[in-house]
């Protein structure tokens, strides 16, 4: 998959998260600010990052603090996991400038995990990885909890959104380890070649 054609994918899953029904739809049901949450941070930040990684604007070489795979997955374990508390939560899905600064602090962490991840293989399997155990902790949570955790939104509705979680963000992030592991043992296999 060429740069440009990742980057673009990337940008129309955005257009699809965010200029589509989602942002409407997730103000009074929970599963559709999943669907929203799930198509910025597993589908096209992984996309995005994948467009700008190995290219002149990637910047894991040349600030390989700011880009390290575990402090990016931790820093964004913190963020996701405060837009989902109840007060936060209810201000994303009823305010505007909610909206736009819950969207784009997820969108910021995730091209940051997935960038940092795909910069550096290694450290990046395990920031992948435990971004995966998160948000399936997460989505276990939504989803098999006894009561509503948010007034707006109905038992059933959070179980939904609790599962597109468990599965979505679940699957991608661990995908996305696999494949570095994937391509750290096919270079191990070219250097014990060479």
């Amino acid at each position: 998959m060429t740069r440009n054609f990742s980057l673009g994918l990337g940008f129309l899953f955005l257009l699809l998260a965010w200029a589509g029904p989602l942002p409407q739809l997730a103000k009074t049901a929970f599963y559709g600010h999943m669907i929203m949450h799930m198509l910025v941070v597993a589908v096209a930040a992984p996309l995005l990052a994948l467009g700008i990684v190995g290219g002149k604007f990637d910047p894991t070489a040349n600030s390989p603090l700011w880009f390290a795979p575990i402090p990016a997955a931790v820093g964004e374990l913190i963020i996701v996991w405060a837009w989902h508390a109840p007060k936060l939560h209810l201000f994303a899905r009823h305010t505007f400038w909610g909206l736009l600064l819950e969207q784009g602090m997820f969108l910021l962490a995730g091209v940051w995990v997935w960038l940092s991840s795909f910069g550096n293989k290694a450290a990046g399997v395990i920031g992948l990885l435990l971004t995966s155990m998160h948000m399936t902790f997460l989505g276990a949570l939504l989803s098999l909890s006894s009561r509503p955790l948010y007034i707006h939104h109905d038992l059933n509705d959070q179980h939904i959104g609790g599962v597109i979680m468990l599965i979505v963000g679940g699957i991608s992030y661990l995908t996305g380890g696999l494949w570095l592991t994937l391509k750290l043992l096919k270079e191990k296999k070219y250097e014990e070649l060479a």
